[in-house]
């Protein structure tokens, strides 16, 4: 059985998706920009580094409701509006997510929600 996750401090989803579901004992994120934590309406300023942050401890928020860390993390992907942001996104995300470190993959992309310069979306496991 498929369940939504929802709580408090987690940006409200802006179209037809849930923030986050369950799946059995897996545990899916959907791709989260950096909303401003004061207004999900806006995009927190900053950049590369500051919205990888910021991204992370939505999924954090996320993962939390159904008793997960990010160290549960098994696989994320993470979409770059600039290739040349990967070594500010990699900075964060090689503090935040430890060893073992989730699969990843990377993808350049065109243009984001919002201008957003960074998304990630994760599958972890409980």
């Amino acid at each position: 059985m498929k369940y939504a996750i929802n709580g408090l401090g987690i940006p409200e989803a802006h179209g037809p998706y849930s923030q986050g579901t369950t799946a059995g004992r897996l545990v899916f994120a959907s791709g989260q920009i950096a909303y401003d934590p004061d207004d999900s309406t806006k995009l927190l300023k900053g950049d590369a580094a500051a919205q990888t942050e910021r991204i992370i401890d939505i999924i954090e928020l996320i993962l939390g409701e159904v008793d997960c860390t990010l160290a549960d993390v098994a696989q994320t992907t993470v979409y770059l509006a600039s290739i040349d942001d990967m070594p500010k996104m990699n900075e964060v995300y090689s503090r935040r997510f430890t060893t073992p470190a989730p699969a990843r993959a990377v993808v350049a992309v065109s243009a984001l929600p919002m201008g957003a310069l960074v998304e990630m979306d994760c599958v972890a496991c409980r």
